[in-house]
């Protein structure tokens, strides 16, 4: 038996005629590396950050990994991480030395819940990283304020959230640095990529020595680095990107609204538990996440009517094989554990029709009906 073709595809990167002409004109310029298209992308991303110094990278591991470097994170630090995310944000905090701290979401948003964060604070506690889930910001003032009281740093995961906003404040301008992806499924691309925003130009200046063999002077070099730096047919491709991106963040919104509403008409919301959104945050529908009992059957019920979905996360972290590090590693998460049974994404990105949202309500309805 074959998979029915989808109709409505989860995810569906938008590339045009704009891009392509950045592309042609980065090849024919013959500067492919380091030069005047990442710069200036650098530029016009800060916009969205309130100003804050912005450095370009090939990834957005490699944001998360420079940013926590930049900051002195290493052996013998922990970092505070929740346990329902992408394996990026762990993967990082290995990558340096130290060690992962899982610690569970609170319920509502499936981000960070301060309180376990807070009471995972130990002596070796160096930072947190706070993710803004499905483009859903985290409760960051909680977190701030806790991460002051300790004196931690604080590393915001915007992977997902570009444009998001809490209390009128972009994410990416609360923590010591914040790192974003570009990958091809994220609200916008370059392919591949990623953004470190920094709290101030020192910190800049030490993402840039990290992404670029340790100098920012050809051969003089500063200290140990990677080669991490983002090409300039990347940068093009972003440029255009992020122009387009408060039109497709209106886009997203517009269809995360409109597939609640037909979700709520038609009465099944004690069966489909349906994202929330807290009052002090403007989130980017990076996902469209509802909740359900029996996932498993109903994704293969829907994938089966043509409608694309997705699960961000089936395991834990704290539960991968990789992780089972530090101290109470292999401890229990409820919430997390909960959420990673049932959580599924459905299709919610700017390419979705009228037609393509009715379809989604009424394939998912049939599929939750049994």
């Amino acid at each position: 038996m074959t998979d029915a073709i989808t109709s409505v595809p989860i995810a569906a990167p938008i590339i045009g005629a704009e891009e392509l002409e950045a592309v042609r004109r980065v090849l024919e310029s013959g500067l492919l590396t380091q030069g005047p298209e990442t710069a200036a992308f650098e530029t016009e991303f800060s916009q969205y950050v309130d100003g804050r110094p912005c450095v370009a990278v090939n990834s957005g591991t490699s944001a998360l990994l420079l940013a926590l470097h930049a900051m002195d994170i290493g052996p013998g630090d922990e970092v505070v991480v929740p346990a329902f995310s992408f394996a990026a944000t762990a993967n990082a905090v290995l990558l340096t030395g130290a060690e992962p701290v899982f610690v569970d979401i609170e319920p509502q948003h499936l981000c960070i819940d301060p309180q376990s964060f807070e009471a995972a604070v130990g002596p070796r506690t160096a930072a947190v990283i706070p993710v803004h889930l499905y483009g859903h910001p985290a409760e960051i003032d909680e977190v701030m304020t806790i991460a002051g009281r300790h004196g931690l740093a604080v590393l915001e995961d915007a992977a997902q959230a570009h444009l998001a906003s809490w209390r009128a404040r972009p994410v990416g301008t609360f923590g010591t640095a914040a790192a974003f992806s570009f990958y091809p499924t994220k609200n916008m691309t370059t392919g591949e990529g990623g953004m470190v925003t920094c709290a101030d130009e020192d910190l800049a200046r030490r993402v840039r020595l990290l992404r670029n063999q340790g100098m920012l002077e050809r051969y003089v070099y500063e200290t140990v680095g990677y080669n991490a730096r983002m090409s300039e047919l990347s940068a093009a491709i972003g440029r255009v990107q992020i122009r387009k991106l408060p039109h497709w963040t209106s886009a997203r919104r517009r269809n995360a609204a409109e597939l609640s509403a037909g979700f709520t008409q038609a009465g099944v919301t004690s069966l489909v538990a349906l994202p929330r959104v807290s009052e002090h945050a403007e989130p980017v529908w990076h996902q469209y996440t509802v909740q359900v009992d029996n996932r498993d059957e109903i994704q293969a019920r829907t994938r089966a009517a043509g409608i694309g979905t997705s699960v961000h996360y089936p395991t834990p972290l704290h539960r991968l094989p990789p992780y089972q590090v530090g101290r109470d590693a292999q401890g229990c998460r409820p919430v997390a554990e909960r959420a990673s049974r049932g959580v599924l994404s459905l299709p919610v990105h700017p390419g979705l029709r009228t037609a393509d949202i009715s379809l989604i309500v009424e394939k998912v309805c049939e599929a939750v009906a049994g």
